[in-house]
């Protein structure tokens, strides 16, 4: 990071643990730690927001927002208006149909989902726009820590899904922040 901090306007540190950011923060007091999404942020020099439009992080279920933050706090800090829907997964399909405005407004979306992994799917099939999916290593049955889901992602039949490697929020925001640059 002190390497970094002479060429970067903003560092992002990810996969880092409580006790690691304790040690982290002590020596860079302006980096703040992200425990949810399990990531730190230093912002050096304000970004400025640009890019077509908004990026919109959508998670199936409550377990999936941990790698949701980390795509929300990529998107973020390179300078994208970002939005999030929490929640929505297809086993209560009715969540996903009541922000369908905000879903439309999108530029695009990022879709994180552990278990069967069809939310990015369908989520593709109601829009135009590039959809990045993250399968997430969380869920039960035959999960296989995140294999369940990728396969189904990778075997969409809908063309605007591109898929990341499983739990790669960092990996889906920068993807989606490329996507949108104008």
């Amino acid at each position: 990071m002190e390497k970094m901090a002479d060429q970067e306007n903003i560092i992002l540190v990810t996969r880092v643990d409580q006790q690691k950011a304790d040690r982290v923060l002590a020596r860079f007091p302006k980096a703040v730690y992200h425990a949810d999404a399990r990531m730190i942020v230093m912002e050096l020099k304000a970004v400025a927001t640009r890019g077509r439009g908004p990026i919109l992080i959508i998670s199936a279920g409550t377990s999936d927002i941990p790698v949701a933050k980390e795509a929300y706090l990529t998107a973020k800090a390179m300078g994208n208006t970002v939005d999030t829907i929490y929640d929505v997964g297809v086993s209560g399909i009715h969540r996903l149909l009541n922000h369908k405005k905000k879903i439309d407004q999108a530029a695009v979306l990022i879709v994180a989902a552990g278990m069967e992994g069809a939310l990015p799917s369908v989520v593709a099939g109601m829009v135009d726009r590039p959809v990045i999916a993250i399968p997430t290593s969380v869920g039960y049955g035959v999960n296989l820590g995140g294999l369940t889901a990728l396969f189904a992602m990778l075997n969409s039949c809908s063309s605007n899904v591109a898929v990341v490697n499983i739990d790669n929020g960092f990996g889906a925001g920068y993807m989606a922040s490329m996507i949108n640059r104008e």
